[in-house]
C-alpha cells in the first residue's frame, strides 16, 4: 500500500491527484486575494518591478551612451547616389546577438544635419562608446571615397539649449509615421532631401542654430515581424480574439439582421480601391526585404532672446516658422507613408542625450533616404573635404633604421611613413606653394639623416630652413656642422671652387665648365659667347698655374699687365698662348669693350665680404668630400633678402658644383664603400644650372649614393627641358596642394587614384605621395607630415658658435695645403696695379 496522499510532496500530490493540487493553489490564492494586505502587497510587487524596469534601462542608456563621441563628415567632391545605401547596410553589422540585447540593450547612431550661423552648415555621427573606435570612420571612407573624418571625443550637443549661454527659445519636435510601419517612404524623390533641409535653416542670423537629428538602431526578429506585418496577419491571434471578443460586444448592443463576415484576404471590389490595395501590398513586401532600423526623427531650433528679436513671442514665432520649414522638407518623402508631425515634452534634454526609445521601422533605402551625403554641390556653407584620404600600400615602409621619415598616413589608421634610403636615391620631387608644409617635411628628414648619421648639404635661399635645423639640433651634432650663414658677422668657411688638389686634371675641366655655365645660365641675358670664351680662358691659365686659383685673381688677371705677363709666360697650352697674343693687341678700348660684361659681374660678386670669403679666399678650408663620405651636415643660409637675388643664386649654384665635383670623385670607390648622402635644395630651380644635363645628372647620383631632394613652388619655375628631366628621373614625388594647371600636368603620375580636383584641394600640411619601393612605382597615398619638435632656446647660436670655433670644419687635407701651397695671386704686385681705372671693366652689362 502507497503512503497517503498528504505525505506526499506538492509534486507527488500533483501528479497524484492533478485536481485537488490545483483546488488546493486556487484556494491558496484566493485567500490571499482577500486578505487585509494584499493590496499593499500587489503595490509593493508592481513598484518594485516598475522600478527594477527602470534602473535596468537607465543603466543600459548608460553603458550604451558612455564615452559617446562626435564624427564631422567633409563631403568629398563626387558623391555616388547610392553610397549611404552601402553605409547603412555595412553598419547593420554591428547588431549585437539576441542575449546580449536582451541583457547590455544594442547601441544606436545618430545621424545629425546642424547649420548655424557661425559654422556653416555640418554633417556629423553621434556614435556611442560601445561601437569600437574607427569601425563607423571606415564605414564612411569605404562608402563615400574621398569623404574626410574628424572624431570629437567630446560629443556636444548638437544645439546650444535654452539658458546654456544667454536666453532662448528651442522649439521643434519628431517626426513619426503617419501610418503603419510595414508601408514605406518615398525613396526614388527628385531632388535632393539635404539640399532642401540645409536651404531651409540658411540665413540664419548671428546665435541662431537648426538641426534634424535621425537617431538609428538595427532591429531584427519580432520587432521587424511585428512592423512588417500586413493587414491579413495583422494583430496575429491575439489581436485576433480580442477583435471578435468586441464584436460580440458590438452586437449585444446594437442587435440586428447577422451579417456575413468578408473573408479575410478578401480584395475590394472598386476597381481603384482594389489597385491602391495591391500597389500597397507590393510596397510592404519590398519593404519587409533585408535588414531593418529602428529609427527616430527629431528636429529643433535655437533662437536667442533679444530686444532685436521682439522679446520672447518674435523670437518663438521666428523659431516656430524655422521649425516648420524644416518639418515640411520631409513632406517629399510621402508616399504609401509619410510623416507626421508630434510634440515632444523636454525636447532640448531629449536632442542632447540623443535617446532612443520605441522608434519606426524603416528599411536600409528608406534610412538612406533620410540619411545621407548632399550629393549636388554648392551647398552654401557646407563642410567640404578637399582631397580624398588615399590609404598607403601595404608595402610602403614605416619609419626604420635604412628609412627615411615622411609623415602620417592621411586614414583612419594614421600609421608612418617613410621611404626606403636605397629608394631615395631615385631622388625626390617636392612641389607646392608657400606656407603648405614643404619646410616641415625638409626639416623632419633633415633630421632624420643627422640622427642616422647621413652625410647632408642643405642650401637654403630663405633661411628658415636652416634656422629651424639650427634650433632643433642635438648638441652633440656642433662638430658635424658647416655653416655658411649671410647674416653671420663670424667668417664662413672657404670652399674654393677652382681647388683641384684632390680632384686633379679631370676635376679642373669640370670645374671651369660648371664655373663658366653658372655664370651663363645666371646672366644669361647679357652673356654671350666672347665673354663665355674670356672666361673660360682666363679660368683655364690661372689653374695651370702652381699654388690655388681663386675668383679673384681673374679680374687682376684682365686688367693688369704686369699680372697678365707673369701668368700667361710659361702657359704651356698653344690654344691658350694665342688667346693671349691675341688680347694682347687689342686696345684698351677694345679690351674694355671685351671684358666690360664679365667685370662688371665679378665685382658685383665679389664685393661682398660673405661671398668672397665663402668662395675666393684662398685654398678651400672644407672638403664636400668628407662631408658626404663621414656623415657631416653642411647648412647654406644664403637668404636673397641679404645677398640680392643673383648673388643668392650664384653662390648656392657654384656650392652645388662643388658638391656635384665631390660625387662624381665617388666613381674611384668600390660602389659598397660608397655612403649615402644627400643634397637637399630649396626652391632648387635657382641652383641647378650646372654644364651636366640634369637628366644626366640624377642618372648618374643615383649610382653615386648622392640623393637629391628637389623642392619648389610650382612648375612654371622650371625650364622645359630641367621639367622633363625631374619628371622623368625625380622618381620620388610629394606633392602639395598646386595649382590647377601644375595639378593638370601632375595627375599623369597619380590617375587615376588621385584626380586633377584632389591635387589642387589638399589641405595645408596634407600632400599626395608616390614612391619607388624595391625600385617599383607603388600606387600614390595621401599624407601630413608631422609637427618639428619645439626648438631649443639659445640652441642655434650656440652650434653656430661651435662650428666657427671649431675651425668651420676644416680638413686636414685643407689645413695643409692653406699652410704649405704658395697662392696664385702675386702679394708682391705693385700696388699701383690694384688701382687701376675700374672704369676699364664697368661696360654695357648687355655688351656681348
Amino acid at each position: 500500500m502507497s503512503a497517503p496522499a498528504a505525505t506526499h510532496g506538492w509534486l507527488a500530490r500533483f501528479l497524484l491527484t492533478p485536481g485537488t493540487a490545483l483546488h488546493d493553489l486556487a484556494g491558496a490564492l484566493g485567500h490571499a486575494l482577500v486578505s487585509p494586505r494584499a493590496d499593499i502587497l500587489v503595490a509593493l510587487t508592481a513598484a518594485g518591478v516598475l522600478a527594477a524596469v527602470r534602473i535596468l534601462a537607465g543603466v543600459r542608456r548608460a553603458r550604451v551612451g558612455a564615452r559617446a563621441r562626435r564624427i564631422t563628415i567633409m563631403t568629398p567632391p563626387e558623391v555616388g547616389p547610392k553610397a549611404a545605401i552601402a553605409l547603412w547596410s555595412h553598419l547593420i553589422g554591428q547588431l549585437r546577438p539576441a542575449w546580449r540585447r536582451a541583457v547590455c540593450g544594442q547601441p544606436h547612431l545618430g545621424f545629425e544635419y546642424t547649420v548655424t550661423r557661425e559654422d556653416g552648415a555640418a554633417i556629423r555621427m553621434w556614435v556611442p562608446g560601445a561601437i569600437p573606435p574607427g569601425l563607423v570612420e571606415r564605414a564612411i571612407a569605404s562608402a563615400w571615397p574621398g569623404a574626410h573624418t574628424d572624431t570629437d571625443d567630446s560629443a556636444e550637443p548638437p544645439l546650444p539649449a535654452p539658458g546654456s549661454e544667454s536666453r532662448r527659445v528651442f522649439t521643434g519636435g519628431e517626426l513619426r509615421l503617419g501610418r503603419r510601419e510595414a508601408l514605406p517612404i518615398r525613396t526614388d524623390h527628385s531632388g535632393d532631401l539635404v539640399r532642401d533641409l540645409i536651404t531651409a535653416a540658411d540665413d540664419l542670423a548671428p546665435g541662431q542654430g537648426a538641426c534634424v537629428q535621425i537617431l538609428a538602431r538595427p532591429v531584427t526578429g519580432r520587432r521587424v515581424a511585428r512592423a512588417t506585418r500586413t493587414d491579413n496577419t495583422r494583430g496575429g491571434v491575439v489581436g485576433g480574439l480580442l477583435a471578435a471578443l468586441v464584436r460580440e460586444v458590438l452586437d449585444l448592443l446594437t442587435p440586428g439582421p447577422p451579417a456575413r463576415s468578408p473573408r479575410a484576404n478578401a480584395t475590394p471590389s472598386d476597381r481603384q480601391a482594389a489597385m491602391e490595395y495591391n500597389s500597397a501590398a507590393r510596397a510592404a513586401a519590398v519593404k519587409a526585404r533585408g535588414p531593418h532600423w529602428e529609427t527616430l526623427v527629431r528636429y529643433a531650433v535655437s533662437i536667442p532672446v533679444s530686444e532685436d528679436s521682439g522679446g520672447v513671442g518674435g523670437a518663438r514665432r521666428v523659431a516656430r516658422g524655422r521649425a516648420d520649414a524644416l518639418a515640411t522638407v520631409f513632406g517629399a518623402c510621402a508616399d504609401h507613408n509619410f510623416y507626421r508631425r508630434r510634440r515632444r515634452w523636454q525636447l532640448a534634454r531629449a536632442i542632447g542625450q540623443r535617446r532612443l526609445g520605441r522608434g519606426d521601422v524603416l528599411s536600409v533605402p528608406e534610412l538612406a533616404t533620410l540619411a545621407h551625403l548632399p550629393t549636388e554641390d554648392g551647398l552654401p556653407g557646407l563642410h567640404r573635404a578637399g582631397a580624398r584620404a588615399l590609404a598607403p600600400a601595404p608595402e610602403i615602409p614605416i619609419p626604420g633604421p635604412h628609412t627615411k621619415p615622411l609623415g602620417l598616413a592621411d586614414t583612419a589608421s594614421r600609421r608612418p611613413v617613410a621611404v626606403r634610403v636605397a629608394d631615395a636615391r631615385h631622388h625626390l620631387h617636392v612641389l607646392g606653394p608657400t606656407g603648405v608644409g614643404k619646410s616641415t617635411l625638409l626639416a623632419n628628414g633633415i633630421l632624420a639623416d643627422a640622427e642616422a648619421e647621413r652625410g647632408m648639404i642643405v642650401i637654403d635661399p630663405k633661411g628658415d630652413l636652416v634656422t629651424d635645423v639650427l634650433s632643433r639640433l642635438p648638441r652633440r651634432f656642433a662638430d658635424r656642422v658647416v655653416l655658411f650663414d649671410a647674416d653671420s658677422a663670424a667668417p664662413p668657411p672657404c670652399v674654393n671652387p677652382l681647388d683641384i688638389d684632390r680632384t686633379g686634371r679631370a676635376g679642373l675641366d669640370l670645374a671651369v665648365d660648371n664655373l663658366v655655365t653658372v655664370f651663363h645660365r645666371i646672366y644669361s641675358q647679357w652673356w654671350g659667347p666672347r665673354t663665355d670664351d674670356v672666361m673660360r680662358a682666363s679660368l683655364l691659365t690661372l689653374c695651370a698655374q702652381p699654388g690655388t686659383a681663386t675668383l679673384a685673381d681673374l679680374p687682376r688677371l684682365l686688367t693688369e699687365p704686369a699680372f697678365r705677363a707673369r701668368v700667361t709666360r710659361n702657359t704651356p697650352d698653344p690654344v691658350l698662348r694665342g688667346f693671349w697674343e691675341g688680347y694682347e693687341t687689342l686696345s684698351d678700348a677694345g679690351r674694355a669693350q671685351v671684358i666690360g660684361p664679365l667685370l662688371n659681374k665679378l665685382r658685383a660678386f665679389l664685393l661682398r665680404p660673405f661671398v668672397k670669403a665663402a668662395i675666393a679666399a684662398g685654398p678651400s678650408t672644407i672638403e664636400f668630400g668628407d662631408v658626404l663620405d663621414q656623415g657631416g651636415i653642411a647648412l647654406a643660409r644664403l637668404p636673397k633678402g641679404s645677398l640680392g637675388e643673383e648673388t643668392s643664386r650664384l653662390v648656392g649654384s657654384l656650392l652645388v658644383a662643388r658638391t656635384w665635383q665631390a660625387a662624381t670623385a665617388r666613381a674611384r670607390q668600390p660602389a659598397a664603400d660608397r655612403a649615402d648622402a644627400s643634397l637637399i635644395l630649396d626652391e632648387a630651380h635657382n641652383f641647378l644650372n650646372l654644364s651636366t644635363p640634369v637628366e644626366d645628372m640624377l642618372a648618374e647620383a643615383r649610382g653615386l649614393h648622392l640623393s637629391l631632394v628637389l623642392a619648389h613652388q610650382n612648375l612654371a619655375q622650371l625650364p622645359r627641358d630641367l621639367r622633363d628631366g625631374i619628371s622623368a628621373n625625380a622618381r620620388n614625388k610629394i606633392i602639395f596642394a598646386v595649382s590647377p594647371d601644375d595639378a593638370r600636368e601632375l595627375a599623369r603620375h597619380t590617375s587615376p587614384w588621385l584626380s586633377e580636383h584632389d591635387l589642387t584641394h589638399l589641405d595645408a600640411y596634407h600632400a599626395a605621395a608616390r614612391l619607388l619601393v624595391g625600385g617599383q612605382q607603388a600606387r600614390p597615398f595621401t599624407l601630413t607630415t608631422q609637427p618639428l619638435p619645439a626648438p631649443t632656446p639659445g640652441r642655434a647660436r650656440e652650434i653656430a658658435a661651435a662650428a666657427s670655433a671649431g675651425g668651420t670644419g676644416r680638413s686636414a687635407r685643407a689645413i695643409s695645403a692653406d699652410t704649405s701651397a704658395p697662392a696664385a695671386v702675386d702679394t708682391s704686385a705693385p700696388a699701383a696695379a690694384d688701382q687701376k681705372d675700374a672704369s676699364s671693366g664697368t661696360g654695357d652689362p648687355r655688351m656681348t
